[in-house]
């Protein structure tokens, strides 16, 4: 586990239902600050920020993703009630919707560690631990990024929550996407991750039962906070967007 000096200072915002495009501007405009601060001189230390948001149906195809793996004309994403975005994450294809946990952690790696597989690594234990909570054995599957249930007598590695990211300036944007009461149908348009060999899966699906969404999103925030040392603050709601408001329009102090 990472031990810094002292915890680093991480805002977490609860932004509920939020469409992909204004959550795609909102990280890239939080992503351009955190470097802004950092490139001052000297540098300004402002908190690092995670999002935490559910998507209406998208489906999100990395930069050097493979477009045949949507499986939908246009015709048919408007018919499934879907958008299409192609965007600069790492990864293939996958998609968003209710019942997802999606998370952005726009953080600056000069402050813990420049190591970007070491990074994805902590944000897959986070949500190791928080399937463990539910007594699900979630895990690893060698050479491929995300967090995978099984192999196990209900069948072969299924993933449970995708990850994909984007770092300039060792400063992160995107994240992961844990399935917790997700419609897995959604699923069945794209190879997911460019995957064709392996399937997905959901919290719900793994216990029988849907699950409490609030208190899968506590039980993350307190292993996040673990694996990365953090000192987190929570923002919900219109709190949430008028820190975020603020966090991006102030001006940067002079030190």
């Amino acid at each position: 586990m990472f031990v810094p000096e002292e915890p680093e200072p991480i805002v977490v915002c609860h932004l509920g239902h939020m469409a992909y495009a204004p959550a795609w501007d909102l990280q890239q405009r939080l992503q351009k600050r955190l470097i802004d601060a950092k490139r001052k001189d000297p540098p300004v230390r402002l908190p690092h920020v995670l999002l935490l948001v559910e998507h209406p149906p998208v489906y999100t195809l990395g930069k050097n993703g493979d477009a045949s793996h949507l499986l939908l004309s246009d015709e048919a994403l408007t018919a499934h009630g879907a958008s299409f975005f192609h965007i600069d994450r790492g990864g293939d294809i996958t998609f968003h919707g209710p019942g997802q946990l999606v998370g952005y952690p726009i953080l600056d790696l000069d402050r813990f560690f420049t190591d970007i597989h070491r990074y994805l690594r902590e944000l897959e234990e986070a949500i190791i631990r928080t399937c463990g909570d539910y007594g699900l054995a979630g895990g690893r599957f060698a050479g491929r990024t995300g967090v995978w249930i099984g192999p196990d007598r209900h069948g072969p590695e299924r993933k449970i929550c995708a990850l994909g990211i984007r770092c300039s300036r060792w400063v992160t944007m995107h994240g992961f996407a844990l399935n917790v009461n997700t419609a897995l149908d959604y699923f069945h348009n794209i190879v997911p991750c460019g995957i064709a060999d392996r399937g997905v899966t959901s919290m719900a699906k793994e216990l029988g039962r849907p699950v409490n969404e609030a208190e899968v999103r506590t039980c993350f925030v307190a292993h996040f906070a673990d694996c990365f040392c953090a000192r987190i603050s929570m923002h919900e709601g219109a709190e949430a967007h008028a820190y975020l408001r603020s966090f991006i329009d102030a001006e940067l102090p002079v030190q």
